[in-house]
């Protein structure tokens, strides 16, 4: 099978299950960021040269694929999609990353102040990707409040993570 179906010719797109809906539905842009968000993620892991960094890069995303396929499914299919045996993102994925949030911190690296962008090339990476995350998190949260997202530990976890990200960045500013 080839990745030309020309099924988005005329502007849809297939969800789980295969609802289809324009490809500028609300959905469809909160886990388009989320797929931006993981780019520019692969991106800043690519820049930069230290494994705290690469290796929870890598990490977070592998959670995002986690929390992009939960976002294409409709809530009514929702139950299906579990069933078969995917994954919902949980309260422990955030936890994990507000546990790097400490271990930053505890190293005198903090979110006091602003920062502007570009210090290195990895810490300009990840400040790109904090910024795509914020958006992807504005898009899952107008899902939210339309009642389009039941989970709130997708929110939860973006939140955590652009804190994460921004946290990153100084880490990697600093020698």
């Amino acid at each position: 099978m080839s990745i030309v179906t020309k099924t988005g010719d005329a502007g849809t797109t297939a969800l789980m299950y295969g609802r289809r809906v324009p490809k500028n539905h609300p959905r469809v842009e909160a886990y388009g960021a989320v797929d931006e968000l993981n780019a520019a993620l692969g991106m800043a892991r690519a820049a930069s040269s230290e494994n705290f960094v690469t290796d929870n890069l890598l990490a977070i995303q592998k959670d995002l694929i986690v929390l992009m396929g939960e976002l294409c499914v409709q809530p009514e299919d929702l139950k299906r999609y579990f069933g078969d045996g995917y994954l919902p993102v949980t309260p422990d994925m955030a936890a994990r990353l507000e546990g790097l949030v400490k271990e930053i911190e505890a190293q005198n690296i903090s979110f006091k102040g602003w920062a502007t962008p570009g210090g290195t090339k990895p810490s300009a990476a990840l400040d790109v990707a904090r910024t795509i995350c914020r958006r992807a998190e504005r898009r899952v949260c107008d899902l939210k409040f339309h009642g389009e997202v039941q989970n709130e530990q997708i929110v939860i976890y973006l939140n955590r993570l652009s804190d994460l990200l921004w946290l990153f960045a100084r880490w990697e500013e600093t020698d």
